[in-house]
């Protein structure tokens, strides 16, 4: 029996992933064709103009590169990135004390904007439209004049955001989830980076476990170079990752050729049975609905293994063929 590894990206922080992986440039930035294609645009028109670029969010699961993409475009600007997250601004006070510390050019980033404190976001109404901010002094209220600054929001859930907020911006970008063709190039680009040796097979088998998430796939990829070092050490391997040693490490880490895990596939045992309500479901998996419903089923619902009705979950066609006990793998 193999532990169950969940690769399922979970809230992380503004800057906990590995930043040498990550793009520098719109060139290197891959996927996202449109999206990066209107803000090579809007960040060269700026630069020609001498004005600041809108504030812009960027909407969608985790792991899409959300953050990424924000140290891109601070970086095509020419600018500085001050990264934070929403639950690090507890306060007015700590939302006052970051604006008032940049300088014109300087680019915010924010992660998960939409956990914002109601009164921490309203703070941000006039500093995004009129870079002022209003600091109490005493009986007073002072209006402090803010530098010319752009405000990069990253969010899971876009509908969460105060719509006085959510008018602010710019612009709001849906980011997808990667094609496989995508997602190979991002394996095949990764292990460039980290020194690793790997074939085309071992590349695809990878994407193709990834969730067309590009953080999941920097994490497989390292675990199965670690399965590439191993065998290179006991003398079975040359140290290439090709199609058959990715398929046995990720098999070693209870992930199936199609990325799904030892808890989507006990999700998959419970609605190929019978449609199953949300809370019923989260009972049975002893897992809270935001991870039912942010980590679990979006991927599902991509895949087509499930669909979501009025009477509950249940499986599709493919769902119910792909937990047949022959393709089951051990938790």
């Amino acid at each position: 029996m193999t532990a169950a590894l969940r690769l399922v990206p979970r809230q992380p922080t503004a800057t906990s992933e590995d930043p040498t992986l990550r793009p520098t440039s719109f060139a290197d930035y891959i996927g996202q064709t449109e999206v990066i294609a209107n803000l090579r645009g809007a960040v060269r028109a700026a630069k020609r103009g001498g004005w600041q670029l809108d504030h812009q969010l960027f909407a969608g699961p985790p792991g899409l590169g959300k953050t990424s993409l924000a140290g891109v475009i601070a970086t095509e600007l020419g600018g500085t990135l001050r990264a934070t997250s929403a639950p690090a601004i507890e306060h007015k006070g700590a939302l006052a004390s970051l604006l008032t510390s940049l300088e014109d050019g300087h680019v915010l980033f924010i992660d998960e904007i939409h956990a914002l404190d109601r009164a921490v976001a309203e703070c941000l109404y006039s500093a995004m439209e009129d870079r002022v901010i209003d600091l109490p002094a005493g009986k007073r209220v002072i209006r402090v004049p803010l530098p010319k600054f752009t405000l990069l929001g990253a969010t899971t859930h876009a509908g969460k955001l105060p719509k006085p907020l959510l008018d602010r911006f710019g612009f709001v970008w849906q980011l997808r989830h990667y094609t496989l063709a995508e997602m190979t190039t991002i394996v095949e680009r990764a292990a460039h980076k980290l020194g690793v040796s790997i074939d085309a097979a071992g590349a695809a088998v990878i994407a193709r476990a990834s969730r067309g998430t590009p953080r999941i796939a920097n994490r497989l990829l390292r675990r199965v170079r670690d399965t590439a070092a191993n065998a290179v050490a006991d003398g079975l391997e040359d140290g290439t990752i090709n199609g058959t040693l990715a398929t046995t490490a990720l098999a070693q880490l209870g992930i199936d050729p199609q990325g799904l895990d030892a808890l989507d596939r006990r999700y998959l045992s419970i609605v190929a049975e019978r449609p199953v309500g949300i809370e019923a479901l989260c009972a049975e998996l002893a897992e809270d609905r935001s991870t039912v419903e942010d980590s679990i089923e979006p991927f599902l619902m991509q895949a087509g293994l499930i669909k979501r009705g009025n009477k509950g979950r249940h499986a599709t066609e493919a769902g119910r063929a792909h937990f047949e006990p022959k393709k089951e793998l051990s938790p």
